[in-house]
Order: structure tokens, then sequence, then C-alpha cells
């Protein structure tokens, strides 16, 4: 392949993921039983996606020839990588405190758990969404749950391998895609949406910008919401994004004839 010619499938291929944001909200939003804004945007964002790794995958084709590989043996992530993502799962306990205050019916930011509620049933939550806050949950932070598992199991050996519990595939090789490709769509939609919010946040308390009051009864109350939501998804995108790198460094699959090389085939 011409070197110009990858370099403009990597450039589209770049374009291409820019063309997806959106899609974690709509897969959020299908989840809990809510349709999207738009089912051509929505499926504009899925399409997009799957040619990221398409093109991908054609920009690193041809490189080398073809040789027999295997699966490195599980492995931990080195100190760092683990320490980032200790930042990660830390950063959304402020925000998983503010949303079960809300649920519990509490009051933060001078908003009752009865208004919120009232807030999600004008905005068109579905009644599933309204079913878990009943029962004081709430679903962004079940999904900060899953969230950080997602994030341990890139960093830790036993993200690599299915567990003893799953029915025959115990011990098998967990596919690369498997943790990657949730991992990379989140990464790729909270860590700019977090950074950039985080940057907004900063210029509107210093009084740069002005905070849209929304839902709140003043902006400041707003803005103390703000603060706490795009801080977790900011750090939390960054540290999934190094973590996911780290696994994709890991668990490269490796020549036949390499001293580290496990006896499990790669599955991909």
């Amino acid at each position: 392949m011409r070197p110009a010619l990858r370099v403009v499938l990597w450039a589209t291929c770049l374009l291409t993921g820019v063309a997806a944001f959106g899609l974690l909200m709509d897969v959020i939003t299908l989840t809990f039983g809510q349709g999207v804004d738009s089912a051509v945007a929505a499926t504009h964002h899925a399409l997009a996606a799957v040619g990221v790794p398409l093109l991908a995958a054609t920009a690193r084709s041809a490189r080398r020839p073809s040789e027999v590989t295997v699966a490195p043996p599980p492995s931990a992530a080195s100190r760092p990588v683990q320490l980032v993502s200790w930042a990660g799962s830390l950063a959304f306990l402020p925000y998983a405190a503010m949303k079960l205050t809300w649920t519990t019916g509490g009051t933060f930011a001078g908003m009752s758990g009865e208004e919120m509620l009232a807030v999600s049933e004008h905005n068109g939550a579905s009644g599933i969404w309204l079913t878990l806050e009943s029962w004081g949950l709430d679903g962004t932070v079940l999904l900060a749950a899953l969230g950080v598992f997602l994030l341990w199991g890139l960093v830790r050996p036993w993200g690599q391998v299915f567990p003893r519990w799953t029915w025959r595939l115990s011990g098998r090789r967990v596919p690369r895609w498997l943790p990657l490709a949730p991992a990379l769509v989140g990464a790729a939609t909270l860590a700019p949406y977090g950074v950039l919010g985080v940057g907004y946040a900063t210029l509107a308390t210093a009084d740069v910008v002005t905070m849209p009051q929304g839902d709140f009864h003043s902006p400041g109350d707003a803005l103390l919401v703000a603060w706490i939501g795009l801080a977790a998804f900011a750090v939390y995108g960054v540290a999934l994004a190094i973590a996911a790198r780290s696994y994709w460094t890991r668990t490269r699959p490796l020549p036949r004839e390499h001293p580290e090389a496990s006896p499990v085939p790669s599955s991909g």
C-alpha cells in the first residue's frame, strides 16, 4: 500500500470516529427503553462506529507477511495504569452520592428527590428509568458501576480469560474485541465530552461564560452539578482510554516462537 493512501485511510478513520460520537448515548437510551432522538442519526452513529475498525484494519494491512500467532499469557497493566484506573473509579463517587441522594428522597444543589423525579417525567424518561428511581436506584449510577467493572477488566488479568462460573468457557480466552469495543466507544465519547465540559465549567466559574440554569433553581446550583458530573466523565474517560491502550498492547498476539507466547491460540 502506498504511504499516501495509508495516510488518507487513517485520516478517514479519525473523521469516521468523530462521526460516531453520540453512539453511547443512543445505546443508553435504548437500554432503558427510551427511543433515540433520531433513528437516522443513530443509524449514522452505528455505521460510523463499524467503519472505524474496518478502516483501521485496512490501513494496517499488508505491513508484514502473515505468520502463526498465539495469545500472550494474561497479565496485569503497569502500576501507573492501575493508579489511573483507581482515579477513574473514585471519580464516580461524588457523582454516585449526588444521584443516590436524589433517588432516596434527599436534597442536593437546591433540588429535592421529588423535584428531580418530576423533571425526569417532564423530560420523557421511560418507564424503566422511573421504576428504577422509585426503587432508590439511578440508571446512570448502574451504568457507572458497569463502567468501573469494564475499566478493571482492562487492567487486571481476569479481564483476559472467561471466569470459572461461565458455562463451558472457563479458562478460555476473552476475544480482544469484547472489552475493547465498549471501551473505545466509551472513551471516545466520555473523554472529549468530559474534558471540554470541564473547560466550560472552569470558564463559567471564572464568570467568563454563563452556565445555563436548566431545571435547577439557580445557575450556581447548575454549575455545582455540572462540575460533579463532568469531572467524573473526564477523569473516567481518560482513564478508560489509557486502560484500553494498555489492554490492546498486552493482548497483542505474539509469534508462536516468542518466549512469552501462551499455548492458548489467539481468539482475535
